[in-house]
Formats: structure tokens, sequence, C-alpha cells
């Protein structure tokens, strides 16, 4: 066979072969295959997609029964997080004093109280820029006590309710006074035991390579009520904080982030203050759903793809869209989706917060569409092999994608 011939027919091959990523596809199509895929995914499975240009359902399969949604629901805890605190709010890490810093010697008598409020990204690094806003703002030269570490603004429980509230390598040790996410920096203990004096040390460290003498050993503790305020720095802004959270699927912020809810509210610093702050956020929006945890493990939370739809169009048509959705994977490019509807339509177009657990996998977001429109979806599959559901998802999305209504 000549040359030629040879390089046409391999040319005609290829383009065959990607034909069906780049052809867009009507509804009717669009809709045999969402129900053909969906007959893979078993009984225990649900879907709901819809067509958020119109308002129209576009596919539904026992759309209203509730299921485990494993790490989709942090779409939840992002939204109620982002309605708390606006895009640009931010968790603050205080200092106080026994007393004020004497202007004249630069000493301050007493205790220096390094107070956390639940900021999941302090570490040595804001530590050390802690340190030098304080020693900028006061003078300090000496400290005649020692430093405190305070994480009374949440309970004392390390880790979720999937993990018996423990500390356990799904999440680290949970605090308000949380430091390097909680490690130790070491192969053994891998953990804190005591998260809010190891930050205490920390800080005695970060002051002590400063030039202030501490001439005492730090410990865990309770600022006073009647504790001076000198100094404080915030975490980065929430928008930035939930985009660590879906991106990655990050466990221990999520789980660290409903506590913070709790706080804010003033229900308390604890899982079920804030499951509640979540919970009543979704009724806002007219959504009923079972909320256990900020991450997703527990598999005793329980949504229904309809809820999980409403929620995405809710957040979709308000002030709060673009953060929100700029905190979740991107088919094909980042975080938990950089590997998944590569070649697809779906890459690029769709973003989405992935789930899984033994038996679970989900997978929720918008597509921007080949027709130029924008669907909302959800599909919840329970009792499934997470691989095979993997592959089921990522087909129904790219037809999403190349949906031409």
């Amino acid at each position: 066979m000549p040359v030629f011939r040879i390089a046409v027919l391999a040319c005609a091959l290829l383009c065959a072969a990607v034909a069906p990523a780049a052809q867009a596809a009507g509804g009717a199509q669009t809709k045999r295959i969402l129900r053909s895929e969906m007959a893979k995914a078993g009984a225990s499975s649900g879907a709901h997609v819809v067509d958020l240009t119109t308002g129209r359902t576009l596919y539904a399969e026992d759309a209203t029964v509730p299921r485990i949604p494993a790490s989709v629901e942090k779409l939840y805890t992002t939204a109620a997080a982002l309605q708390a605190f606006g895009p640009q709010g931010t968790i603050p890490t205080d200092v106080l004093g026994a007393a004020a810093v004497d202007p004249a010697t630069g000493v301050l008598t007493g205790n220096l109280f390094l107070r956390g409020n639940g900021d999941p990204s302090f570490n040595a690094k804001g530590a050390g820029l802690l340190a030098d806003v304080l020693i900028e703002q006061t003078g300090l030269t000496e400290i005649d006590g020692r430093v405190v570490g305070d994480e009374t603004v949440f309970d004392g429980l390390r880790g979720p309710p999937s993990e018996g509230f423990r500390t356990s390598s799904y999440v680290g040790p949970l605090s308000a006074l949380t430091f390097n996410r909680g490690f130790t920096g070491k192969r053994r203990p891998l953990f804190q035991a005591s998260p809010p004096l190891f930050a205490a040390k920390a800080f005695t460290t970060a002051l002590r390579r400063r030039g202030v003498t501490v001439r005492r050993s730090a410990r865990a503790g309770v600022t006073p009520s009647a504790a001076v305020a000198l100094a404080g720095i915030t975490s980065p802004p929430i928008q930035s904080l939930i985009a660590s959270m879906n991106v990655p699927s990050d466990n221990f912020i999520a789980e660290t982030l409903i506590k913070v809810l709790g706080a804010r509210s003033g229900l308390g610093g604890t899982t079920a203050a804030g499951a509640g702050v979540v919970r009543a956020n979704a009724a806002r929006l007219g959504i009923r759903t079972t909320v256990v945890d900020g991450s997703g493990l527990s598999r005793f939370n329980r949504t229904s793809p309809k809820a999980i739809v409403a929620l995405l169009t809710a957040m979709d048509e308000g002030e709060l869209a673009v953060p929100f959705e700029a905190s979740l994977p991107v088919a094909g490019r980042t975080g938990t989706l950089y590997d998944r509807m590569r070649g697809t339509a779906a890459r690029d177009a769709c973003r989405a917060k992935t789930g899984t657990l033994s038996n679970v996998s989900a997978l929720a977001g918008y597509c921007d569409t080949r027709g130029g429109g924008r669907v909302a979806f959800a599909f919840l599959m329970n009792s499934v092999y997470p691989w095979t559901a993997r592959r089921i998802q990522d087909r129904m999305t790219a037809a999403l994608a190349r949906y031409d209504g």
C-alpha cells in the first residue's frame, strides 16, 4: 500500500477515534447515554441533572433517594463556610498578654497566650510571621513567664465521628490551635499528642530565635478574660481555604472548618454544632439533608442527588457563585480529577467534587456544554466498586459536556 494511502487511512482512523469526544449531542442522545450508563451502576445509585440555562431537569434516576455522599458532602461545608465568612473572610490566631508589654523595657510581666480560633493553615511560617508582628507592634524583648497555647475555642476531641472522635491517618489531630496540621515532623510519633502545647513550644522557639528571652517552658492552658490583646495574624481568605479543601479533597481542613462554623455561630466549637450550622444553611436554600461531619468520612451522612443539584443551582445563582465553583477540581487538570476525563469533552469544561469510600463513589458539579449551555449534576453511587463507578461517572460527565440542548 502506498505511503500516502497509509497516511490517509491512519488520519481517518484517528479522526474517527476522537470524533465522539468532539461532537455535540442533542437532548435525546444525551439522555440515552446517561440512562445506559446509570443502568451499570446498580439499584443503589441515583443521579440528577439540571439544565441551568432553562431550569429544566435534563435527567433523573432515583434522584430523591438519600444516599451516602462521601466527600461530595464537602459541598455543603463549602457553601456554609462561604455564607458565614464571605469569600474574603479570615480566621485569626491571636497573641494576648497577662499585661501590656512595658514600653520602656520591652518586658512582659506574666504569661503570653497564643490563642487559636481554628485556622487549619497555621504553621511554622505563620508562627514566625506572628512573632515578627508581635515584636514590631510591642517592642517585646522578654517574657518573665511562659507561652501558653490555648485551644479552648474548640472541644478537645481530636477526630471526627467516623474515627470515634480520635486522631487517625485520615484526618490528624483536630484543634483550634493547629500547628503544621498536627504533624510532629518525625516518623514516630507522627502526630502531636497535644497540639496547643506543640504550638506554644514552636512559638517560644520562634521568639527566642528573634532575640526574645522567654523565662519559663511552654504549656497548654486557658487565656484569662482580662488578658490584653497584643498582636495577631489571619488565615488565607476562606475562598483559598475551601479551594485547598476541595481540590485535593482534604479531610483535615473540612473537619476543622465545621468546628469553626460551630464556634462562630456561638453554639460551640464542636462537630455537632458545626453540622447544625451546615444543615441550617442548606435549609435556608430549601434543602433537607443529614449532616454528621464536614468531610463526608461518616457513612451516616445522607443526601440525595436532587438535593445536591439544588445546592449547586442555588450557589450558581447567587453572589458566591465564583468562589464556590472555583474551589472545585477541573476535569482532566487538577486535584482529584487531574487524571480523569482526559481526552474527552469534559476536560476543562467541567468542575466537580469527587467522593470515595468503601463501596461508595460520587461526583457532583458543573459542566459548560458544547452547545453553549451549562448543567449541574450529581451522581451518587452506593454498593459499587469505586474504580468501576468512576469510569461510569466519567462517561456520563463527558456526555453532559457534549450536550447541545
